[in-house]
């Protein structure tokens, strides 16, 4: 998975970690070990050094908290969470696909913030209460500012943040439209990623300084993430009211179950250079398996002419089979949660209607954008 680690579920949610974050668990375990032992000379430096680290995976772990603050609302809606991943910029839930309103992608997107400032709450309210001194309060201390900086940088407005999500659910509920929310919001965030480039690169340019080098960083991972935002947007909106039929290539490679092997290589495999595989379908045209070119090989040539292709077709599961009537952008989804460039589209009767391939979905994509430039 793009190259993390699984450690594992959260409350039956795959966990995975980001090599990336490795890096910034020890760049934070030294920056708040040494603090620590600045501020209290009496720590031995492996007690100073072991408590950076047991801060440090606290951080960490109010991260995971604030995600699973989304993921708890996202469950709740019945939307499935993928995965939570832990990277270099904190964390991410994947879901498995958005609100089915703007209200419901509003909770979804002010939970994560929410836990955040109760964190915030319940460490300041012990802090305050209890005797905790030394280098526990510090510890106490940093956690709280922490989860109050986490909760105030996510609610800045501009996506991928969840502030961006907020205001795209805001936008989406004035306008009706889900993907004008996401548009406004992306745009949003990129100024926002400008602003973070400009505060890094204005003080290295006019003073030397590197100090906001941070934000240098950051405003990329706004602008790079909000444009993607934005081009996921204008694309499902474009296939908003499309269905898989709308895609089905006009020369689907079909052929008949009664077909000989001799008439497929001569008809199919001789002539028509361009499918490797063909859909396979009896007499109703229901579809009944898939026939390729290797395949052929399994039979010697002399017993071509007598036997028929259903003898030799592998059978199609139904579960890599689409509906007709199927929105087209759950079947984007499905080619790429399956890794797939193709599957067949069939009828309620099973009867089959094509093939529905990635490459005629970047065509009808394309060929409505020239129609209906943005």
């Amino acid at each position: 998975m793009n190259g993390t680690i699984r450690v594992g579920n959260l409350f039956g949610i795959p966990f995975y970690i980001h090599p990336s974050w490795f890096l910034v668990l020890g760049l934070v375990t030294w920056s708040y070990s040494n603090g620590l032992a600045a501020q209290f000379p009496q720590l031995s430096g492996g007690l100073a050094l072991s408590l950076g680290l047991m801060t440090a995976l606290l951080l960490f772990a109010s991260v995971v908290a604030h995600e699973l603050g989304h993921s708890f609302v996202a469950i709740r809606q019945g939307i499935d969470v993928k995965s939570i991943t832990l990277f270099i910029f904190g964390g991410l839930a994947s879901l498995e696909k958005e609100s089915k309103t703007p209200g419901e992608a509003f909770w979804v997107a002010i939970a994560g913030p929410l836990v955040s400032l109760l964190l915030c709450g319940i460490l300041t309210v012990i802090g305050v209460a209890t005797s905790v001194s030394g280098a526990a309060a510090a510890i106490l201390g940093v956690l709280a500012s922490v989860n109050l900086a986490l909760a105030l940088f996510n609610l800045i407005p501009g996506l991928p943040l969840d502030g961006g999500n907020i205001l795209k659910a805001l936008v989406w509920k004035v306008t009706g439209n889900p993907y004008k929310g996401v548009t406004f919001a992306s745009r949003v965030g990129q100024v926002f990623g400008w602003v973070a480039i400009a505060s890094g690169v204005l003080p290295l340019i006019l003073f030397g300084s590197a100090a906001n080098f941070w934000n240098l960083i950051i405003g990329f991972f706004l602008l790079q993430n909000a444009g993607n935002a934005a081009q996921f947007a204008r694309v499902q909106e474009k296939l908003t009211g499309l269905t898989a039929e709308d895609a089905v290539t006009p020369d689907s490679p079909i052929i008949s179950a009664d077909l000989s092997l001799r008439q497929f290589a001569d008809e199919q495999i001789m002539r028509e250079h361009r499918w490797y595989r063909f859909l396979v379908t009896d007499n109703e045209g229901q579809l009944v398996g898939a026939m390729t070119a290797n395949d052929l090989r399994t039979i010697p040539t002399t017993q071509w002419s007598e036997t028929q292709v259903k003898e030799v077709m592998r059978p199609i599961a139904e579960s890599t089979t689409v509906q007709f009537d199927q929105p087209l952008l759950e079947v984007v989804q499905l080619l790429e949660q399956q890794k797939l460039s193709a599957l067949p589209v069939i009828r309620d009767n099973g009867v089959l209607v094509g093939i529905l391939e990635k490459a005629a979905i970047i065509q009808l994509l394309q060929s409505k954008s020239q129609l209906n430039p943005a």
